[in-house]
């Protein structure tokens, strides 16, 4: 590996999302720093901090049909059953919802929990409670993604938070997937939940530290098919 190689993978990429807002806090600094030194070196705080919120690490994905990876970085903030929202047509019948809370020095960039189809993808206008609130999953604003695995249905939610006021999905309904593939992103303080067939057995519990993508929440049982190659 030549030093050119070793520099470059000692820095974390930054998502493209990230770049507008990059851009404003580095011109909002320098106008700060017009005026004062003390504004500016504020500023260059702020702007570091947005560089890093924007991170996009690389992930290696465990290879196994039977696991269901953390959506994103966080804490397990909910391990239990839940009706999933409505609007994704699951039905009233209680799913195992584990849920992962993103505050704002998470990693925002969020991934598919198993592969499979995008069967459906719906956006839901809300309310911006705090997002470590249970009644969150019901009234604040989310975006969630239907996907049919190898093990059945998996829903994966992402839902604002009191800070966060934009959810970026770029998956399509109809397309496939895969098990730690990137599809969107929450913008500042937020949650991702995710809903599992009974027949999954949690394996985390609350309070404990998820790195979305590598992170395994759950494990189904029996025989599962052949994995598609993983996308980081």
């Amino acid at each position: 590996m030549s030093l050119v190689d070793t520099v470059k993978n000692a820095f974390v990429p930054i998502h493209r999302e990230g770049y507008p807002f990059i851009a404003a806090f580095g011109a909002g600094t320098l106008f700060l720093g017009y005026f004062s030194s003390i504004l500016f070196w504020i500023g260059l705080i702020l702007t570091a901090w947005c560089v890093y919120f924007f991170r996009d690490p690389e992930r290696v994905t465990p290879v196994d049909d039977r696991l269901v990876v953390s959506p994103a970085d966080g804490i397990i903030s909910a391990v239990g059953p839940a009706v999933p929202p409505r609007e994704l047509g699951l039905g009233n019948i209680e799913m195992t919802r584990i849920s992962v809370f993103m505050n704002v020095f998470s990693c925002h960039v969020n991934r598919a929990p198993v592969r499979g189809r995008i069967a459906k993808i719906e956006h839901r206008p809300g309310k911006f409670l705090n997002a470590e609130l249970d009644k969150a999953s019901t009234e604040n604003e989310r975006n969630g993604l239907v996907i049919e695995s190898p093990n059945g249905t998996v829903a994966a939610v992402q839902i604002a938070g009191l800070v966060a006021r934009r959810i970026v999905c770029w998956a399509e309904a109809g397309g496939s997937i895969g098990t730690g593939e990137r599809f969107g992103l929450i913008r500042f303080g937020s949650r991702v939940d995710v809903f599992l067939p009974l027949t999954a057995t949690p394996r985390v519990a609350v309070g404990q530290t998820a790195v979305g993508g590598e992170t395994v929440l759950a494990e189904f049982g029996g025989v599962a098919g052949t994995p598609l190659v993983r996308i980081s």
